[in-house]
């Protein structure tokens, strides 16, 4: 088991309070790569036990307020910090993702775009990517 960083936050934020941003490792275990496709937004926090709460959006219905990679995040964003209901989350081994930034209230920062293009060009969904590291919505 491997565990997350220092900077991840390590309890559910609330609206406006900071979350981490995730992407999928290449070779995430198969039952979480399964859930986050179509270059999923991902955003969570630190559980005591090591492991990682996130959230996703993947927009598996194709709305298209939900195509830019942003968007998803956003929204994953705020199912967390409302607390409404989701089947869009799920607690795993921190080994299976990679922390790319931060997000807060109406910000995303990306401090690795590096592996957020890998993902988006994995998921044949670059053209949802963002057009630089700070977004604001």
């Amino acid at each position: 088991m491997s565990t997350y960083g220092r900077d991840t936050p390590t309890e559910r934020p609330g609206p406006g309070q900071r979350a981490s941003v995730f992407v999928p490792r290449i070779d995430a275990e198969p039952a979480v790569a399964e859930l986050l496709k179509n270059g999923s937004g991902m955003v969570g926090y630190g559980n005591l036990d090591g492991s990682v709460m996130v959230y996703f959006e993947n927009n598996k219905f194709n709305d298209g307020a939900l195509h830019s990679w942003q968007n998803k995040a956003f929204k994953a964003y705020d199912r967390m910090t409302n607390g409404s209901p989701t089947v869009n989350k799920l607690s795993c081994d921190f080994s299976n993702l990679i922390q790319i930034g931060f997000i807060q209230g109406t910000e995303i920062l990306v401090t690795d775009m590096a592996p957020l293009t890998e993902w988006l060009t994995r998921t044949n969904t670059l053209d949802s990517a963002p057009e630089g590291s700070e977004i604001h919505a």
